[in-house]
């Protein structure tokens, strides 16, 4: 085939402004007015016109201090005012994200015991407009267990993002929120969830269960692996991938078990041969290329989980490990595979290159089976 190759289209990441900016906030203040025609929402309107320049996190920020302030102390009149709200099908989007977090606020400094219970509620009936997994958190830091007594339900909700919000908004390591310190000295407080839903019929649920336990798998890796065991003796169709994803984070550091939950158990009667390296040196911007050769010299086909390895210097000059995935293979009996990759020295902001000896190390189902040192020198 010739030609010049195709061009890759990607769509541009929003900005923050995009998300929460002049426009979410018009919007907001629309569905809130309609919602409530006597609510003056000065502060509201005063914070529509602060937000350039600021963040993601601090504009939602800025936007729940304005809600505080505009909407009802009462968490009774305010929720009343959000039902209303959610009449409207234009109230919805990322001007969702402070409404929810400003409503938990409100439930939490509440006289009234019953608010809790019924923010949760209230967040439940927010969260297919956008998601209500961040406001969520407030909750579980306040009261784990009376919240999770609401929450686990949802796992039965015939609404796949509130099944979502069930698992997504109380995972132990959610990206862009605060931890919730009880869940990391109760691991196992959540699995009734994940359980429930694992086999879930939505992909966008499942794929939340998957990393829900893999964040579980950071701390407790027993517990992931003894959960994704469970699952795997009652699966259905989609379940091993789910397992799959979920031990992602274990199977790159070579955990025995949860390889061997994948079909990749330690290899027996392998010979590897490398890694070769193509020099002993390579600058930084360079290349390092290298190869491997694997010969199954059991009677019996192997599945081959490849890792390799490079143990960057650090500046004190000790090293530190860094996993890298290589491929998979599945050999008959006798049959060699020749693997050759080239590893980048380029720099990059997230890495800081020490000019020093190095390592190339192979890894296959979690064991070690070989390593090569280099020199890393700065470029020319």
């Amino acid at each position: 085939m010739t030609g010049t190759p195709a061009t890759v289209y990607r769509e541009p990441v929003p900005t923050a402004d995009e998300l929460i900016g002049p426009a979410a906030v018009a919007g907001l203040i629309d569905s809130l007015s309609e919602a409530a025609p006597g609510l003056a929402l000065p502060a509201l309107r005063a914070a529509a016109t602060s937000l350039e320049g600021a963040g993601l996190r601090q504009r939602n920020d800025a936007l729940r201090d304005a809600l505080l302030a505009d909407l009802p102390a009462s968490y009774g009149d305010f929720e009343q005012v959000v039902r209303a709200a959610l009449k409207d099908p234009g109230f919805t989007g990322w001007m969702i994200w402070p409404v929810t977090e400003a409503a938990a606020a409100r439930a939490l400094e509440s006289p009234d015991p019953a608010a809790f219970e019924h923010v949760l509620a209230l967040l439940a009936d927010l969260t297919p407009r956008l998601t209500a997994e961040f406001a969520l958190r407030q909750l579980l830091n306040a009261d784990l267990d009376r919240a999770l007594a609401v929450v686990t339900p949802w796992t039965a909700h015939p609404d796949e993002h509130v099944r979502r919000l069930a698992s997504e908004g109380t995972r132990p390591r959610l990206p862009w929120a605060v931890r919730v310190r009880p869940l990391a000295d109760r691991p196992e407080a959540t699995l009734p969830i994940l359980d429930a839903l694992y086999r879930d019929p939505s992909d966008y649920v499942r794929r939340s269960v998957a990393n829900h336990l893999n964040d579980l798998s950071h701390t407790s890796p027993e517990v992931a692996v003894r959960t994704a065991t469970t699952w795997a003796a009652a699966p259905d169709a989609r379940t091993q991938k789910v397992i799959r994803h979920a031990m992602r984070t274990l199977v790159k550091k070579g955990h025995p078990e949860a390889l061997a939950l994948l079909g990749f158990a330690p290899p027996a009667s392998l010979v590897v041969s490398g890694p070769v390296l193509d020099s002993a040196a390579v600058s930084v911007g360079g290349e390092l290329l290298f190869e491997v050769t694997l010969t199954n010299g059991s009677a019996a086909e192997t599945r081959l989980a490849i890792d390799y390895v490079i143990h960057y210097r650090k500046a004190n000059g000790s090293t530190a490990p860094k996993v890298f995935k290589l491929t998979t293979r599945t050999l008959a009996p006798g049959q060699t595979s020749v693997i050759s990759r080239r590893h980048s020295f380029k720099v990059i902001t997230t890495r800081t290159f020490h000019p020093g000896e190095h390592a190339v190390e192979i890894q296959v189902n979690g064991v070690s089976q070989g390593s090569a040192p280099f020199t890393l020198t700065t470029r020319a």
